[in-house]
């Protein structure tokens, strides 16, 4: 069974109620109708008729209390909250519904934004990140293909302390969505001082901070990614790396080299690219690229509903 369909039938196990935003883009709607037929998600296609206006006022009410400190005006509050992804979010922070998925219409600012206005942040992360799930075809590398990219979507320049967290939220959400064995290489232009530089000793001090944060975690950096994900080269440029090569979460160093990154793969490999999964929050939320397809929003709905569970 491939990864896909594997989430497909995770999600059906235990269905979640998922907010759709985007009630007038026609891939959403093709996607809402594949959702319903297969039995993925309780999905909620968030149309203005479907809100109730008292609601509403009282959710506007509500963010305009929690960011007054920040010099919202209500009446701007009251604007934003014409876009249904505001309600979508605010529905998902009352426990109305389990998880919301946007972007066809959106930019990722948009999205991610919402979520960090809406959302509570994981105390443990403190910091809003996002990854890929990747499925590469006919691939003997990662997990018989499937990888996980981060941060591919948010942090233009993630510190070392922020690439550590990237790297626990991409575990957990290895082992959560995937049931996989996470073995987490942070990405360099240098395999263990091959070379020096700035962006080199990033790498190396979130290593250092993620070991400390998760001892058990199997992890390794910094690394060139034919060093991380192909065995062979491993054994001729690391070969005492724990990760030996079978690396199946990928950590890029900036945001310039992990949208660049998923992209080429996608393109060019005819890979599956999920996400952007946001990460970091109390509650799952998901991203989707204005490119996705209807089957792209439907795998998506399935990972935040199973992130829910």
């Amino acid at each position: 069974m491939d990864t896909i369909t594997k989430v497909r039938q995770r999600a059906k196990a235990n269905l979640k109620t998922i907010v759709l935003p985007e009630y007038n883009e026609k891939r959403t709607l093709e996607a809402l109708k594949i959702i319903e037929k297969e039995g993925i998600a309780k999905a909620l296609l968030l149309a203005p008729d479907r809100i109730n206006p008292q609601d509403k006022a009282r959710c506007i009410e509500e963010f305009y209390a929690m960011h007054k400190a920040k010099d919202f005006d209500i009446e701007a509050v009251r604007e934003m909250f014409n876009d249904p992804i505001y309600y979508a979010a605010m529905m998902v922070r009352e426990g109305k519904a389990d998880g919301f998925v946007a972007g066809a219409d959106h930019t990722t600012a948009d999205v991610a934004r919402t979520a960090i206005r809406c959302l509570d942040l994981d105390e443990r992360m403190n910091i809003a990140s996002s990854c890929f799930i990747m499925d590469v075809p006919n691939c003997d590398y990662g997990e018989s293909g499937t990888f996980i990219f981060a941060d591919c979507g948010i942090i233009p320049d993630p510190n070392s302390r922020q690439l550590a967290c990237i790297s626990l939220a991409a575990a957990e959400l290895a082992r959560k969505v995937l049931d996989l064995t996470p073995r987490i290489a942070f990405l360099s232009y240098s395999t263990k001082g091959s070379a020096k530089g700035k962006s080199v000793d990033k790498v190396t001090e979130a290593l250092k901070l993620v070991r400390e944060m998760e001892p058990s975690l199997l992890v390794d950096g910094e690394m060139q990614v034919d060093a991380a994900i192909v065995p062979e080269v491993s054994r001729i440029k690391y070969p005492d790396s724990p990760i030996q090569g079978k690396a199946n979460i990928l950590i890029f160093p900036n945001l310039d080299s992990g949208n660049i990154g998923y992209k080429i793969v996608e393109r060019l490999a005819r890979a599956r690219a999920l996400g952007p999964l946001i990460m970091g929050f109390t509650k799952p939320c998901s991203d989707l690229s204005r490119g996705c397809s209807p089957d792209d929003i439907v795998d998506c709905v399935a990972v935040t509903a199973i992130r829910a569970q």
